[in-house]
């Protein structure tokens, strides 16, 4: 792979699906459709899959693509391959709360090495450089040339004092019962996969996911954490979280800074 071509790719389809999601998120309104799970799907979510989608399969066509919105590519099997969440975090884009994110990434034999989350309506930017690195952007955002970047890292954590964000969506008791088991200093909330990029960003220390989430809502966050120093375990067995499962499905997951002194499930 070229990753320095894989960077600049992913990095600029994703720029151009936030415009096309900001477009539908401005409108006076739009249609929200329920998908065979029950999970809700909008026009959002499908042009900016085909965009990226088109882009992706037009710059690395050995490359299998698997993708939320196109339920073929499910059943595709293969230990390296890109994969694609157009819009992670529906429900916010619905709600209009602005936590949502374009994701896209790569996975190397089974663990995501690159990757890019953007959320478009809170402007910021998370990427992996061709060396692996992880880094923010900020300014203009201009799909053709890359403006500043700065690394990110994790932090070094206080385990007296430990800063923990957990789902919007999705908090529950599970959740809490495991937070409980650390000594927090502050608990925030986000939606989609923002949250492993505060933990990137050393913003958090520890992310606890006790419930369900696909390999496509999780890799180009865990590619950006990775690159940043940090790490995405099993809930169970602290295990790497791998990819290429069947059904593309998560186990409950960890994603935390390594000086966090991770407690059993």
């Amino acid at each position: 792979m070229d990753y320095q071509k894989l960077t600049e790719v992913m990095r600029r389809l994703a720029l151009e699906a936030g415009d096309k999601i900001m477009e539908i998120y401005n409108s006076d309104d739009f249609e929200v459709k329920v998908k065979s799970d029950d999970s809700p799907v909008t026009a959002a979510d499908e042009a900016a899959d085909a965009l990226i989608s088109a882009g992706l399969r037009a710059a690395f066509p050995d490359v299998v693509l698997v993708t939320e919105e196109q339920a073929a590519s499910h059943s595709e099997k293969a230990d390296t391959f890109l994969i694609v969440d157009p819009l992670d975090g529906t429900k916010e884009f619905i709600h209009r709360r602005g936590d949502f994110t374009v994701n896209i990434a790569y996975v190397e034999n089974g663990a995501p090495t690159r990757g890019v989350v953007y959320a478009p309506a809170r402007n910021r930017m998370f990427y992996t450089l061709a060396d692996g690195s992880a880094v923010e952007e900020t300014g203009a955002l201009d799909k053709g040339v890359i403006g500043h970047t700065a690394p990110i890292n994790v932090s070094q954590a206080d385990n007296d004092a430990l800063l923990v964000v957990a789902s919007k969506s999705h908090r529950d008791q599970a959740t809490d019962d495991y937070i409980n088991k650390y000594r927090v200093a502050d608990s925030k909330s986000a939606g989609s996969s923002l949250k492993f990029c505060l933990v990137a960003t050393g913003e958090a220390d520890l992310y606890p996911r006790v419930g369900r989430t696909m390999e496509w809502d999780t890799a180009a966050g865990h590619a950006v954490l990775h690159g940043a120093g940090g790490k995405v375990v099993r809930f169970d067995d602290h295990s790497p979280l791998a990819y290429g499962k069947d059904g593309y499905a998560n186990p409950f997951f960890i994603a935390y800074s390594p000086s966090v002194d991770l407690k059993e499930a």
